[in-house]
């Protein structure tokens, strides 16, 4: 069994120095690895995200991130990423990484993803230059996703997570207002999700939302922003999947 554990938006400040750690070093007695879905800060300001470091570093696990819409605000995305990085924390952005844990090869393809909506409510790709930019932000973040799942199915992993911060389904945002979904998420992510194959997708970003969700094609969504789940973490269970099984055959998630 694989033990997945995951949080975002955590929203970490200078004042919170120290409040996720405890909670944090438990975690190689209960999971193989800890996903981070976002908005680790309130700012994205390097000061704000050495504290996060000083959290995830050495915590016994590999910890694996995405960057949320808040850690963009001061617009130093790269420099945030390397504070990360240089504590240990893979950061991905288009890509994919595979960790061992025992026997096992657990891929995660990352990307921050981007708004635009939902089948049926969506943001369209016509008319003004800056609103076209925006369908394509989502668009070229969808493909990097697929990309990377498509990788790792290649690479034989026993299982295969999607690791995003806006949600790639409407189910995990019931309890937001819908005239703000286009900004929660974009159905660009599921389409790559259930195209490339995974077992579970995790996000972050919709403080009101509902924790579980599910594409069209079968894959488990779990929203882990830290307010939906009311914990420092929470651990799915995934079966050791055929290298050729997809998340649509999966059993269910935690």
């Amino acid at each position: 069994m694989i033990r997945i554990a995951a949080v975002g938006d955590i929203h970490m400040g200078p004042d919170s120095q120290g409040v996720l750690r405890p909670a944090f070093e438990t975690l190689p007695e209960c999971a193989d690895l800890l996903l981070l879905a976002g908005d680790l800060t309130r700012h994205g300001t390097p000061e704000e995200m050495r504290v996060v470091a000083r959290e995830v570093r050495d915590l016994g696990v590999p910890v694996i991130a995405v960057l949320g819409n808040h850690d963009h605000h001061d617009d130093r995305p790269d420099e945030v990423s390397a504070i990360l990085r240089d504590a240990g924390t893979q950061v991905l952005e288009g890509q994919g990484t595979v960790v061992r844990s025992g026997g096992t090869r657990i891929g995660v393809a990352g990307t921050k993803g981007f708004g635009g909506g939902f089948v049926g409510r969506c943001a369209g790709e016509f008319g003004e230059p800056v609103m076209k930019e925006f369908v394509r932000y989502s668009r070229r973040s969808a493909d990097a996703l697929r990309a990377g799942l498509e990788r790792l199915g290649e690479e034989g992993c026993d299982a295969r997570i999607a690791l995003t911060h806006y949600s790639p389904v409407a189910d995990t945002l019931a309890g937001e207002p819908l005239e703000i979904y286009p900004f929660l998420g974009s159905y660009l992510l599921a389409e790559a999700i259930d195209s490339a194959g995974a077992d579970l997708a995790v996000h972050g970003h919709a403080h009101a939302g509902t924790e579980h969700g599910m594409t069209s094609g079968g894959v488990r969504v779990r929203n882990v922003a830290q307010p939906v789940i009311g914990r420092a973490f929470h651990v799915y269970h995934l079966p050791v999947r055929e290298p050729a099984a997809t998340g649509a055959a999966a059993q269910q998630a935690g």
